[in-house]
């Protein structure tokens, strides 16, 4: 690969690194094309994008991206054999659905999840796959919160609304009593 090639490869990381919130590093080394096939048009299918590049790359591309400067220390360590690249937009649990339902689809324990960066937070290790796929996205979160807010709300309006007769009766009687 030419000078010339490896900039083009790495500004493109770089550009990906700063638009993309939630990216997994894998390890496919040992698939077969058509394996790798079946899993870049699952991904495709979710609307990941899956790039596989030097780990050199890679390296440089996190350490000149301004949102993950802070983490290609930790990154280094695991950027070692074969690596590519899952990034998503929508969920920082999608990527890792992909990964374990293909797993499981293919009966295979290829590709391997070497880390994630999900909205800056770091996972390393497969360990963590399982509770990646349980991950909740910023707009359940936030509508969990909603939820929570506003059910004191509800149960004082239910409660009014439910006494409304002896609330009432209650007025009445402290209007005769006082006449």
């Amino acid at each position: 690969m030419k000078r010339e090639e490896k900039l083009q490869v790495i500004e493109s990381l770089i550009e990906k690194f700063s638009t993309f919130d939630c990216f997994y590093v894998v390890d496919a080394m040992g698939l077969t094309v058509e394996q790798v096939n079946k899993f870049r048009k699952s991904c495709a299918e979710q609307n990941i994008v899956y790039q596989v590049a030097k780990n050199t790359l890679i390296q440089k591309a996190l350490e000149r991206s301004e949102k993950c400067t802070a983490h290609s220390p930790v990154f280094s360590s695991v950027l070692k054999g074969f690596s590519g690249i899952l990034f998503s937009h929508d969920s920082g649990r999608a990527p890792a659905k992909i990964l374990k339902s293909f797993l499981e689809a293919e009966k295979l324990n290829l590709p391997i999840l070497k880390a994630a960066s999900i909205y800056g937070d770091l996972f390393i290790g497969a360990e963590h796959l399982h509770r990646l796929t349980t991950l909740k996205s910023k707009e359940e979160i936030l509508a969990d919160i909603i939820t929570l807010l506003k059910a004191p709300i509800l149960n004082v309006l239910a409660a009014m609304q439910s006494g409304e007769k002896r609330l009432m009766g209650v007025i009445e009687t402290f209007l005769k009593a006082s006449t």
